[in-house]
């Protein structure tokens, strides 16, 4: 699963923001641990950003938004497809979801241990495969996940579809196979220091020595 992680660099020296020409990322300030039901940015097929709430409500659901109970900031992409929560967006609410990466937790309940787990390549943001759902006047979505590959399975047995270049015009266009998507997607991780659900900051992926 994933439940943490941190905002794609939008604003670095050298990295083609061109794309970026919707308001809410006037004076936008990147976060560090980012949770679900929070605002995220996520890409539509045709690469436009959007902003949504990390925890996806289908358009179905009656009631106020507090009455949707259902943990859908995630869904496998395994059976995503015909999940009565998510197979209306299979196909017409696919997206993306970037960001620069990921925390998981290991050891024991009270001592559990973070990492943060980014990508090994050249590119400075990871993307996720992602299904989006309006809900009313609200974009929703949820990150799909995996079995972890070998790069991450040592930390935990469950990881968000990381997508390549091909992988990303594969997923938006609905073409392929969707078990083999991130399959090989390439990352590393470290230790980080504990923190708390409302610290945020860089300091947050410094790599940190963890208790023996």
């Amino acid at each position: 699963m994933c439940g943490r992680f941190v905002d794609p660099n939008l604003r670095s020296a050298g990295l083609d923001t061109s794309w970026l020409k919707i308001d809410p990322f006037e004076g936008w300030q990147r976060r560090f641990n980012v949770k679900p039901t929070q605002d995220i940015v996520l890409l539509t097929p045709d690469l436009r950003p959007m902003i949504a709430r990390w925890w996806l409500v289908p358009s179905w659901h009656k009631g106020a938004l507090s009455d949707w109970k259902a943990t859908t900031f995630n869904a496998r992409i395994e059976d995503a497809a015909t999940k009565p929560t998510f197979r209306a967006v299979w196909n017409r609410g696919r997206c993306l979801i970037p960001m620069a990466g990921y925390y998981e937790w290991t050891g024991t309940k009270g001592r559990k241990t973070p990492h943060f787990i980014r990508g090994t390549g050249n590119e400075e943001n990871l993307y996720a495969a992602g299904l989006a759902s309006r809900w009313g006047d609200l974009l929703t979505c949820t990150m799909l996940t995996r079995a972890a590959n070998e790069s991450v399975a040592d930390i935990h047995h469950r990881m968000p579809v990381i997508l390549d270049t091909a992988e990303r015009e594969t997923w938006l266009t609905g073409g392929g196979d969707p078990a083999g998507l991130g399959e090989k997607a390439g990352l590393t991780h470290h230790p980080v220091r504990r923190f708390g659900r409302d610290d945020d900051g860089p300091d947050l992926i410094e790599e940190f020595a963890a208790d023996p």
